[in-house]
């Protein structure tokens, strides 16, 4: 049972990779995500923006940088450091 819980944190933690990824590509450039990805993209956004808001609330973004993802990380890392 535990090695799912620690599977899917690693799951998660590589999908907010992704998603901090994707926001840095979409706001430096004009990059528009091809049609095809749009369910991938939004299935990602949908995983992730309950738990960003969530930070957010308590830990606004400081100008244009967004260090939500960085407690993320870090509580993510103290759970599977507890748990696996």
């Amino acid at each position: 049972m535990i090695s799912i819980v620690c599977l899917a944190l690693t799951v998660y933690t590589f999908i907010l990779f992704g998603r901090i990824i994707l926001s840095w590509v979409q706001t430096m450039g004009s990059w528009s995500p091809p049609p095809a990805l749009q369910p991938v993209l939004g299935f990602i956004y949908d995983v992730t923006d309950p738990v960003m808001s969530f930070v957010r609330r308590y830990i606004p973004p400081m100008g244009p940088i967004d260090i939500s993802p960085l407690f993320i990380f870090l509580a993510l890392a103290v759970i599977r450091g507890a748990l696996c």
